[in-house]
């Protein structure tokens, strides 16, 4: 059973994701909070899988929760987002947050984004991919060698688990689509995000896709 907690400032936004996710068989509501500041409590109460969070609020930010939680070494964060908000979502990635979903989701998606950040995978929805990126391209600072030679550096093996941790893959998933060891894909992906200068999936999948090493979801 995957347990959410939900995060808006909005009631009946909450009431929404809930109805959707609670129509799962696998998914359980098991908090919720109307404010960034309330979700460290909620954490600790209901020990949540997931945390599916609005990325803007008028109080302590979803940005700001995230940092937070994830700094405590919290449950992965979801974060929820409209059109217009382009200029928060590399400060999402810069938090910690495992996964990029626009609140005009269908029903379908969102449950999927859910279900592949608690499996501990990364997810970016499509029309959030092409803000992200310019967002990326210009805040990025300068640094010894381009995205793309640094893309160039991967073996062969670390590409392969690069594109599968752009399609959402955890851990787990990667070691057995490869027949690999779940060691031996943790070791990978670290020398992935060193090499990248990436702190975490979410800004390595974002360099791949500025690298085009990985293609949109279709």
């Amino acid at each position: 059973m995957i347990r959410v907690l939900l995060v808006d400032d909005q009631p009946l936004v909450r009431a929404g994701l809930g109805l959707i996710l609670r129509s799962q068989p696998d998914m359980q509501v098991v908090g919720e909070c109307g404010d960034g500041d309330q979700v460290p409590a909620a954490v600790a109460a209901h020990r949540p899988d997931v945390i599916c969070m609005d990325v803007k609020m008028p109080g302590v930010s979803g940005v700001e929760a995230t940092r937070r939680v994830r700094a405590a070494g919290g449950p992965p964060v979801c974060v929820l987002t409209t059109f217009g908000e382009e200029d928060v979502l590399w400060s999402a990635v810069d938090a910690g947050a495992a996964g990029f979903e626009l609140k005009s989701a269908t029903p379908e998606n969102l449950i999927e984004a859910v279900r592949t950040v608690a499996a501990g995978g990364t997810w970016i929805d499509g029309t959030l991919l092409g803000p992200m990126l310019a967002t990326f391209r210009k805040l990025r600072q300068p640094r010894s060698g381009s995205g793309d030679s640094r893309v160039a550096a991967l073996t062969e093996r670390e590409l392969e688990v690069l594109r599968l941790m752009a399609r959402g893959a955890s851990n787990r998933e990667i070691a057995d689509g490869l027949f690999l060891a779940e060691t031996t894909v943790k070791t990978h992906v670290g020398a992935v995000f060193s090499k990248l200068g990436a702190r975490d999936r979410a800004a390595a999948i974002v360099m791949a896709y500025d690298a085009g090493v990985v293609q949109p979801r279709g």
